[in-house]
């Protein structure tokens, strides 16, 4: 059964597993809240545990002591491999389990590796696998994400960090991305969104705000994404009129948040690299659509939203099934204008 007393303050807690999402940016949103659990178990230890790709975020973490990856397209793959990551867990003896995943799976892990505290909502039809639950209602279901992670936490007594999301760059990546791009005011183009294309705006119009940018304020232009963003990159670079760096399916997760981390501006797609850009503070530009900006704007002080309001919008779908008329209607203008003003306030103009 669900009940609300406190866990933070309890004394038995000294090892706690946080499972977090399988997607950059809501992995990235969640830090708030583990800079919360740091604050609250200034001793315990805290292990995330994360698919290969968001594992390396917490690579270098003050909010984290270790990282298990747990591979389900590999290792952990299949029952055999569900239960091989079971024992793992279990072996490490957790005293509690942060399940920032609103899965039934994450849920059924942790009650198999037998982890007697297991905080979490209780979503999914996961209830019963669970000890400390809130329901995911309609007024959390409101809530930016970073809200309903605060939410589920406060519910527990667990508070504390500053508010502000929360990434790290080593200075030998600091170093690195520097080597890659050298000096100068670079300006980062995010074309790509892994949650389907919907997300994604028009190339030939990033490649247009991109030479504006540089006309007006002397930008270079770095190329961010991964694999599945090659051939927008390519479509950008071609179109634009000042030669850009192309890093798409060039770079790790610790690059790529390394080359974010030197950029003064960067415009995107509703992405998990948005979330990184708002993470390290660099100011960002975000091209609303088919998703919900009410519940994953950038959370930090610099950004604008744009987005062009139509009725079927936020629909969430993956793939337009019309003419895309929530991404269409975002012209170059618009997003040149929010870059602008995002620039002007923050060189104080």
């Amino acid at each position: 059964m669900a009940r609300l007393e406190p866990l933070a303050g309890n004394p038995c807690i000294r090892k706690i597993m946080v499972r977090v999402t399988n997607w950059v940016g809501d992995a990235v949103m969640g830090t708030v809240e583990m800079m919360a659990l740091r604050s609250s178990f200034p001793d315990a230890e805290i292990v995330i545990v994360a698919n290969p790709l968001v594992a390396e975020l917490f690579s270098d973490h003050p909010a984290c002591d270790r990282v298990l990856i747990h591979d389900r397209k590999g290792l952990h793959r299949g029952v055999f491999g569900h239960m091989k990551m079971v024992l793992a867990l279990r072996r490490e003896q957790f005293d509690l389990a942060v399940l920032l995943q609103k899965a039934a799976g994450a849920a059924l892990l942790a009650f198999l590796a037998r982890i007697p505290r297991r905080m979490g909502f209780s979503s999914d039809g996961r209830k019963l696998l669970m000890t400390h639950t809130i329901p995911f209602d309609r007024e959390i279901w409101a809530m930016h994400r970073v809200q309903q992670y605060r939410a589920l936490f406060a519910a527990f007594g667990i508070d504390g960090g500053d508010g502000r999301l929360c990434l790290g760059v080593t200075p030998g990546e600091q170093g690195w991305a520097e080597g890659q791009l050298g000096g100068g005011n670079w300006l980062a183009i995010n074309p790509g969104a892994a949650f389907g294309s919907a997300k994604r705006w028009v190339p030939e119009r990033f490649a247009a705000v991109a030479d504006r940018l540089c006309q007006q304020y002397g930008f270079s232009v770095v190329l961010t994404g991964g694999p599945a963003e090659i051939e927008i990159g390519l479509a950008i670079e071609q179109a634009m009129s000042h030669k850009p760096q192309n890093l798409i399916a060039k770079t790790s997760v610790r690059q790529l948040v390394a080359v974010i981390d030197r950029c003064g501006l960067m415009v995107s797609n509703d992405s998990g690299p948005m979330h990184v850009a708002a993470a390290l503070g660099t100011p960002v530009v975000a091209i609303f659509g088919p998703t919900d900006h009410t519940k994953t704007h950038p959370w930090c002080d610099h950004y604008r939203v744009v987005r062009h309001p139509v009725d079927c919008a936020p629909c969430m779908l993956k793939v337009c099934p019309i003419d895309h008329p929530c991404m269409e209607g975002v012209t170059t203008e618009m997003v040149v204008e929010a870059a602008c003003a995002l620039l002007d306030v923050e060189r104080g103009q």
